[in-house]
């Protein structure tokens, strides 16, 4: 057993500071990492010290493995946790880690590189009795037609190696396969140096349901709750929330004993998520992947559970068992989570980037708000990174009860004068499907004219604050899902909101 005293956090922003507010809280040293365009971000302040690592291009900072552990050495650390995302899910960069002595935070760099393989993993969760959409490799594009063909239109082109909707292309017709496949291939050997592509078929009431699980070196498992991730954006969540309002108790046992049926057989320990897409329509569930890391999303499962994932992943980096029974686990499961991800994106202009100086900025607050983020009033939204502002989470005793808040919460988050994408996220929790759980991967798309260009005309502060003292006197008549609800004064002043 080695004993964790000083850890590099290998990110930036809200998961940086998320890392190092644990590592706080255990007494053990954190050591951050900043580009030269983030000398003066959020981060770097939770840190007990920090080193400049290069120029502000990730490949010449965040993602300059060499770089980053002779920080590390230099800091005298025992461990480094790479967050998510840059360098997390890299197993060169997690063998380079072990190999100078250091402790990586997460999966071992082999079990990494198996599951990191899309194909792969396909065959390792076949191999554990795990179900998997119907589909298969592509030997050449006559052979594509056949089993495209045998498996039924419409049917997914998909990346081996990579994610986040690179190299993905639907396909509904038997005569628009080969130019798919050929744009599939390009894209994905620009993204990720490999053009391998693979075709599975294409559920079209689709849910996507993901579980967080732990294991440990001993072999000892738990996993939790589902969350449901449903709606997204070119393939990338917005919302997720957790119990799942499409599956049932049962199922999300089967999916929790899937996960680590899969990844015990991959030689997993460490926390990590094997994600799962279910047929609403046959009831059935399909292994997808494996993420081998945090997720964006762990606050979800953290608020639910009670549990704090860092320091699981701490403990079991150090070799510690997990002492705790499944029974136990579902024991402290309680209430319902959901997480709005607030990016600085133009949602009605395709989710284009809004880069700039964040002149003003106010938190919501509150019994049950959470915000992982990593800005603040005066921060310089960059080009160079993710545009993920931060994550708007909150906890309710009810589904229903959770929708109102974090709805509320939204109204009361303010950030001008770049767009975010709280107008879209407000006009989702409001929508009458979404507040019934009837929704599907295909929500944004199929509600397009009702949840995006609903601009409000802008207003004056002046001519806001009268608003609002009248629409104050007659509150009984505002109601939302039943109950009597107040927009905020600053919900009015549409100009501001970006």
């Amino acid at each position: 057993m080695r004993k964790i005293k000083r850890v590099l956090v290998a990110n930036r922003g809200e998961i940086a500071i998320r890392i190092m507010k644990t590592l706080k809280l255990l007494g053990i040293k954190s050591i951050g990492v900043y580009s030269e365009a983030d000398k003066l971000s959020k981060h770097i302040s939770f840190a007990d010290k920090a080193y400049n690592i290069g120029e502000s291009e990730a490949i010449k900072s965040y993602l300059n493995m060499e770089k980053i552990i002779q920080t590390a050495k230099e800091a005298n650390c025992d461990a480094v946790h790479p967050g998510y995302g840059f360098l997390a899910e890299n197993p060169v960069f997690a063998k380079m880690v072990q190999e100078n002595g250091l402790i990586w935070i997460g999966p071992t760099s082999e079990c990494m590189k198996n599951l990191g393989d899309k194909i792969n993993s396909r065959i390792i969760a076949q191999s554990a009795g795990i179900p998997t959409t119907p589909g298969g490799t592509i030997e050449s594009i006559e052979q594509a037609h056949k089993l495209a063909n045998e498996i039924g239109f419409p049917i997914l082109i998909k990346a081996s190696a990579g994610g986040g909707g690179k190299g993905m292309r639907i396909v509904y017709d038997d005569k628009d396969l080969e130019d798919a496949i050929k744009v599939a291939r390009e894209e994905a050997k620009a993204a990720f140096a490999d053009p391998t592509v693979y075709i599975e078929k294409y559920i079209e009431d689709a849910h996507h349901i993901e579980i967080q699980f732990l294991i440990d070196k001993f072999g000892n498992g738990l996993y939790f709750p589902e969350r449901e991730c449903s709606v997204q954006r070119r393939y990338q969540k917005i919302i997720e929330e957790s119990p799942s309002p499409t599956i049932n108790r049962q199922t999300a046992r089967k999916m929790g004993e899937a996960a680590l049926l899969v990844t015990k057989k991959a030689g997993y320990h460490n926390a990590g998520t094997v994600e799962f897409i279910y047929d609403k329509k046959s009831k059935d569930f399909y292994f997808l992947e494996v993420n081998a890391r945090i997720q964006v999303e762990h606050p979800v499962t953290e608020e639910i559970s009670g549990f704090d994932l860092i320091a699981y992943q701490i403990d079991i980096a150090e070799e510690k068992p997990i002492e705790l029974s499944q029974d136990e686990l579902n024991n402290r499961i309680n209430g319902h989570a959901i997480e709005s991800r607030i990016y600085s994106e133009d949602t009605d202009n395709n989710f284009m980037p809004s880069i700039g100086k964040i002149e003003h900025y106010r938190e919501p607050a509150g019994f049950g708000i959470r915000v992982d983020s990593g800005f603040f009033e005066g921060s310089e939204v960059l080009i160079h990174y993710d545009p993920l502002i931060a994550k708007l989470i909150v906890k309710a005793p009810n589904r229903m009860m959770a929708i109102k808040k974090m709805y509320r919460a939204l109204s009361e988050y303010h950030i001008a004068p770049i767009k975010t994408t709280i107008p879209l996220l407000k006009n989702i929790f409001k929508h009458k499907k979404f507040i019934e759980g009837d929704y599907n991967t295909q929500f944004l798309s199929t509600y397009k004219d009702e949840l995006f260009n609903q601009k409000q005309n802008p207003i004056h502060l002046k001519e806001a604050i009268v608003l609002y003292e009248f629409l104050k006197q007659s509150a009984s008549d505002l109601t939302f899902s039943g109950e009597a609800t107040l927009p905020s004064c600053w919900e009015m002043i549409g100009s501001w909101r970006g």
